[in-house]
């Protein structure tokens, strides 16, 4: 790409890590690309929740940053999965409450059915979790340790693993990162679009009358207003709320009660009737959040679960979140790419926001070496082919979480757990998996975002009822025998591993 400019138009996480991956990819010195962020001075960060997902290691490598340094910047945690209480309605396999793990780690076998025909054949009372029979990582979490040792390289670890920050100075550390790899910054809030005779937008405007800001590719990180996608181009936003109903948040800080309390290393998700609960250890304090529907539960009933839940009283203020859950049709038109809330959004379930400007920024790297319209057009074409196809996958994982639940104890429950609120996709799959396995033909490689045992993770946690193949004698001693070498990985990971804060403390210190 020659003498180019790429304009992405508003910062935050979306604008800066945008920025920052495509100056290490295409904007490096010589390569005639020049990348321009246009931040306003008036809009706030918004963040909903502080997770990420594991892709996230892998940016901040291509960023040639160090893990400390980001730790420390970012007031960084480390996430190896989240903890589901409450949203089964029955005691889940393994426990006598309704407790289970959704890991970050691959099955032992890896991505393929694995132990899980032998699991579900054990059966039983003693049957343990389904994420603790066939990964250390469930054992590692609910010990308090940390995925990683000390001296085991930046982004490498025994366990995979992804991280909690505090969202702001996430977006903060992003900005320093992309500014000195020579982005340029605008701060500057948008007064007028520019649009060329072919529809392409040409310029931007500063609302006090600072000159025009073309360029030739528009990256646009406006929020939910969609100041360039939508207003300006028209791409219509696709509601999903009837499948998705939460569509707020209350977030509440809550300080430790003493400096070395332990700190989680996975995202607590706690269902209400209304909702759930997030609840994400940093290093200073922890993150919690009341997500819910407006349709079924009210912010006053929403912060008093909240404050039921953190046990702080009257005291601190929540902040409400209000979010519009869906996605654009069309994220690419004409020289213009949405990115972040200006594409989409979902409620903070499993932390997909971040992970899809990373995979948005990638993509854009890819796609757009050339800037001639024919080139742009045909980019367009695929990007719009991938991305909403990624989306609607989302929706359906996120909805299998609600779908299978036994709870029908309020209106959102048994709306949730209603058919008629399911997405196509999502109910054939499961009319099929209460007769057979889920199936690497269950899903589209491109198009998927979490892979098939993330799915099985959340159906076998939850205690999905699918029938307990047939396993040849030969099959199911190989699998007792791999369900052995489990139990030596556990117990070997939990000698092995240091406590998470005290891993936490030493990259702070690094």
């Amino acid at each position: 790409m020659n003498d180019t400019r790429i304009v992405i138009v508003g910062g935050g996480t979306a604008g800066w890590l945008t920025a920052a991956y495509l100056s290490r990819t295409l904007g490096k010195p010589g390569s005639g690309t020049r990348i321009t962020v246009v931040e306003s001075p008036d809009i706030a960060i918004i963040g909903v929740g502080e997770g990420s997902f594991p892709t996230l290691r892998t940016t901040l490598s291509t960023l040639g940053v160090s893990e400390a340094a980001f730790c420390k910047a970012a007031d960084a945690t480390f996430k190896q999965g989240v903890r589901f209480t409450g949203w089964a309605g029955r005691p889940t396999p393994g426990h006598d409450h309704d407790d289970y793990m959704h890991v970050f780690d691959l099955p032992y076998g890896g991505d393929t059915p694995g132990l899980l025909p032998a699991w579900l054949a054990t059966g039983g009372a003693n049957r343990p979790a389904y994420a603790d029979a066939v990964t250390a990582q469930e054992r590692v979490m609910r010990a308090g340790l940390a995925p990683k040792r000390p001296g085991d390289r930046d982004f490498e670890a025994p366990f995979n693993y992804a991280y909690h920050f505090d969202a702001p100075k996430l977006a903060g550390f992003l900005r320093d990162v992309a500014v000195a790899n020579g982005v340029e910054r605008i701060v500057a809030t948008i007064g007028k679009v520019v649009q060329a005779e072919d529809g392409h937008i040409a310029a931007v405007v500063p609302e006090n009358g600072g000159d025009a800001i073309a360029g030739d590719l528009f990256v646009d990180c406006t929020g939910f207003s969609g100041r360039l996608i939508g207003e300006t181009l028209g791409s219509r936003f696709k509601p999903v709320d009837d499948i998705l109903f939460n569509d707020r948040a209350l977030a509440l800080q809550i300080p430790y009660d003493r400096p070395d309390a332990p700190i989680s290393s996975y995202t607590h998700a706690t269902a209400h009737g209304g909702g759930w609960i997030w609840d994400i250890g940093l290093s200073e304090r922890r993150g919690t959040g009341c997500v819910y529907s407006s349709r079924h539960m009210s912010d006053d009933e929403a912060e008093r679960v909240l404050r039921g839940y953190a046990g702080v009283g009257e005291a601190g203020t929540p902040r409400l979140l209000k979010f519009r859950t869906g996605y654009r049709e069309t994220q690419w038109v004409g020289n213009t790419v949405a990115v972040g809330l200006a594409a989409g959004f979902f409620e903070p379930l499993e932390s997909t926001g971040i992970m899809l400007i990373e995979v948005a920024a990638r993509m854009i790297a890819e796609f757009a070496v050339n800037t001639d319209k024919a080139s742009l057009a045909a980019a367009a074409r695929s990007y719009n082919r991938l991305m909403p196809a990624r989306f609607a996958a989302i929706v359906e994982f996120l909805k299998l979480h609600y779908a299978i639940s036994h709870r029908r104890d309020t209106a959102y429950w048994r709306d949730n757990t209603d058919p008629a609120t399911w997405p196509d996709g999502l109910a054939d799959k499961l009319a099929q998996w209460q007769r057979r396995l889920p199936s690497r033909f269950d899903f589209v490689v491109d198009h998927e975002s979490f892979l098939p045992p993330n799915w099985q993770y959340i159906l076998y946690g939850h205690g999905f009822d699918t029938p307990a193949p047939i396993v040849a004698p030969p099959a199911l001693d190989a699998a007792y025998a791999a369900f052995g070498k489990v139990r030596q990985a556990q117990a070997q990971a939990v000698k092995a591993l240091p406590d998470h804060r005290s891993l936490v403390q030493h990259l702070h210190q690094t």
